[in-house]
């Protein structure tokens, strides 16, 4: 394993939870907001842990199959092949299913015997019972912003796992963050994260999504880089936040409000 641990900055008590989730062989649930960091944090308790990540970004398609693994014809002849979640099992890991209520209801059933005192996986096709390591970890994330009566998690799943409820950091804390991942100067920095709150202020009302951390720092980059700071905002910020034209310009004219212009 890669021992450089990615740089990750709590923001209240997660690492903790997380770490005593691991030790006592406990699912986690994580739940916030696009670009809050959610993904940043598994990969940095993977790599503090110095275990494997097997990370799966669910979809409307996604199938058991595709988590489970299923038989393959190759050379003449059939032969079995492991999903993520089966290699995970069988090796030990974090097997993280990002936007897990992206996938149908009837896929996610496969986990229940994983994220229970049981910890097996049942492998029908091949008749195996695999039996989850100690330093197995089942790790599933999703953003509450999409969730609704159709394309929410059931409770039969929610309730067997522990959940940590993540959001955007404090103006102080986002400056560290974007700070360090751009190196930007601090007034740039200051900037760019007083831009971002006022853009979020309009979430719900004109934004279908807030402006993440993971957005500010790509302007930041391209900001510190040499880039015109009122392009960089646009091509970061405004165009990934909608595609309607007179909420473009709206946003553009905070943008401008900001660098001065």
């Amino acid at each position: 394993m890669n021992n450089q641990i990615p740089y990750y900055q709590p923001q209240h008590n997660e690492v903790d939870i997380f770490e005593y989730a691991f030790s006592n062989q406990l699912p986690v649930l994580i739940k916030g907001p696009t670009g809050c960091g959610k993904t940043r944090f598994i990969s940095h308790m993977a790599a503090k842990f110095n275990i494997p990540l097997n990370t799966v970004a669910c979809h409307d398609d996604l199938t058991a199959a595709d988590l489970v693994g299923r038989h393959l014809i190759g050379d003449g002849e059939t032969y079995w092949s492991d999903g993520p979640l089966t290699r995970s099992v069988r090796s030990g890991g974090i097997c993280y299913l990002d936007e897990v209520i992206e996938a149908r209801k009837d896929t996610t059933v496969v986990l229940h015997p994983l994220s229970d005192d049981r910890r097996i996986l049942p492998l029908d096709r091949t008749g195996e019972i695999l039996d989850a390591p100690d330093d197995f970890m089942l790790v599933v994330s999703y953003n509450p912003g999409y969730q609704n009566f159709l394309k929410g998690m059931k409770p039969s799943t929610r309730q067997r796992f522990i959940s940590i409820r993540f959001d955007f950091p404090t103006a102080e804390l986002e400056q560290q963050i974007i700070s360090n991942e751009s190196s930007a100067d601090g007034d740039l920095v200051k900037r760019i994260v007083s831009l971002g709150r006022a853009l979020r202020t309009l979430k719900d009302h004109d934004l279908e999504e807030a402006a993440s951390t993971r957005l500010l720092i790509y302007a930041a980059r391209l900001i510190h880089s040499g880039f015109d700071p009122v392009e960089a905002c646009r091509c970061s910020l405004v165009e990934p936040l909608t595609d309607d034209l007179e909420t473009a310009d709206a946003l553009m004219e905070i943008v401008r409000a900001t660098f001065g212009r």
